[in-house]
């Protein structure tokens, strides 16, 4: 018999299950891209205007995770959907709690929120298992989208340019680069929601399942080794994200193949932003998994940008 997922304590309403208040880890303050620190290093976060290095936006799935196990069982881990739009940064000793509402009758999608105890939104979005029948909610914010209209950082961006696929894999021990300077194994040391699933066989598929949040660092592992042709060096930070599994749970020391496309380009005052669908496949070639990312690139990071507008469209933004 397995062991139970989680150990969570949850309230239960008519209409929602409510998790834990959580204070989330940053472990991102050495992350580098562009040979330069992220949104997640103090000090470049301050220069942008915010307080400090930012959580990022899928530590918080894993506060969804026994949520989602208590509504939907096993299948959680085989078909489970998170579905979120990022609405303000969270800081590492702010406290947070996940909202499931419980979906209507015969349906398999639900609306999903977190709140800070001041009631400030970090995330909306859905929640769904298997087929939901109806668009998630970043799906139906796709079909929503002005395009981008006056690129700079992204001009040289195309819709449905296709990255090769690449080989990725996670084991308990492996740095998972310069995006991602720590291991599985100090994550599962300070994740908000932990199991037993995740570091061993006590699971109905008995064997280490990768938690979603770590999903995310899993399909960007490799990212840098085929990158989009954006200008830089600029800061960039996740503004949506969707990880869908399909056939799933993903497992520890297993290889996968993943591919990038670019499915949108859409912009806003402070942001450029290239929407990428990531496709997962396992060893059979089988598809395992999906993931929607909006990387959107703050403008007022690229230093040129007044001065490259300017020379492309003419007058200033």
């Amino acid at each position: 018999m397995a062991a139970n997922a989680f150990d969570t304590e949850i309230s239960e309403t008519a209409e929602a299950l409510i998790g834990s208040w959580r204070q989330p880890r940053q472990m991102l303050q050495a992350q580098t891209y562009d040979a330069h620190a992220s949104i997640h290093d103090d000090a470049t976060a301050q220069k942008l205007g915010f307080k400090g290095g930012t959580i990022e936006g899928p530590t918080h799935f894993s506060q969804f995770a026994p949520l989602g196990a208590q509504l939907w069982g096993p299948a959680w881990f085989e078909t489970g959907c998170l579905s979120a739009h990022y609405r303000s940064v969270c800081y590492e000793g702010e406290e947070v709690q996940a909202i499931l509402s419980k979906p209507l009758p015969a349906t398999r999608q639900c609306q999903i929120q977190m709140v800070k105890r001041d009631g400030t939104e970090v995330l909306r979005g859905t929640a769904s298992v298997g087929e939901p029948h109806a668009p998630t909610a970043l799906e139906a914010r796709l079909a929503e989208l002005k395009p981008l209209t006056d690129p700079v950082i992204l001009r040289d961006v195309k819709v449905a340019q296709t990255s090769r696929r690449q080989t990725v894999r996670m084991a308990f021990d492996q740095i998972m680069g310069d995006l991602y300077p720590f291991s599985l194994r100090r994550k599962l040391a300070v994740i908000t929601e932990n199991s037993p699933y995740y570091s061993g066989a006590d699971n109905p598929w008995r064997r280490a399942i990768i938690p979603m949040e770590m999903l995310s660092v899993l399909f960007q592992y490799r990212s840098k080794d085929d990158p989009l042709p954006t200008r830089g060096p600029a800061v960039g930070l996740f503004a949506d994200q969707e990880i869908r599994l399909i056939k799933g749970p993903l497992f520890v020391d297993e290889d996968y193949e993943v591919e990038r496309e670019v499915v949108a380009l859409s912009g806003s005052r402070r942001t450029e932003s290239a929407w990428a669908k990531t496709r997962v496949f396992d060893k059979a070639g089988a598809m395992v998994a999906t993931m929607l990312l909006n990387m959107a690139t703050l403008k007022d990071s690229y230093a040129p940008y007044e001065e490259e507008y300017r020379s492309l469209y003419g007058a200033g933004r």
